[in-house]
């Protein structure tokens, strides 16, 4: 595995790290990342609670996640930044949502934060890895460009 080579390619692969390990937990601990969230952990599950499966669904899909970040980490695959950064507002956003309006616990503020920041992250990172190179905003590396053409540093 490639260490990332960008400012922006460090927030990736961090919160691809992170992701990782929080599906693994929840794949072979479900109780503890639950009361890590903030969710109550009853000594039973009613019938019909599917509680379980949908933890297990969740899980796996933040350890693939998490390999997809690593990926485009370690190939400096700066489309798929700028992609996160407007899909990490976006459940930044909804997962505000979902505790003002007491879907969810207050705790799970938290991962909206943990959100929202890293996608501002990865926002400066692009930015600092653009100053760096000498474009100049627009240039295909602002964060919201297409960035049809890939980075001078990508791995192809």
């Amino acid at each position: 595995m490639r260490l990332p080579r960008s400012a922006a390619g460090w927030t990736i692969a961090v919160f691809g790290v992170l992701a990782l390990l929080m599906g693994a937990v929840g794949l072979l601990w479900p109780e503890a990342l639950l009361r890590l969230l903030g969710f109550e952990v009853p000594a039973t599950r009613a019938a019909g609670d599917h509680t379980g499966t949908f933890l297990t669904a969740s899980s796996m899909a933040s350890f693939n996640m998490g390999v997809y970040y690593l990926l485009a980490a370690a190939t400096e695959w700066r489309p798929f930044y700028r992609f996160t950064v407007v899909f990490r507002l976006v459940t930044f956003t909804v997962f505000g949502i979902a505790v003002l309006g007491d879907v969810a616990p207050g705790r799970f503020l938290g991962v909206a934060a943990w959100e929202g920041l890293g996608a501002v992250a990865t926002a400066v990172g692009l930015w600092w890895d653009d100053r760096r190179a000498g474009r100049a905003p627009g240039e295909g590396g602002s964060v919201l460009s297409a960035g049809a053409a890939p980075a001078p540093d990508a791995v192809h």
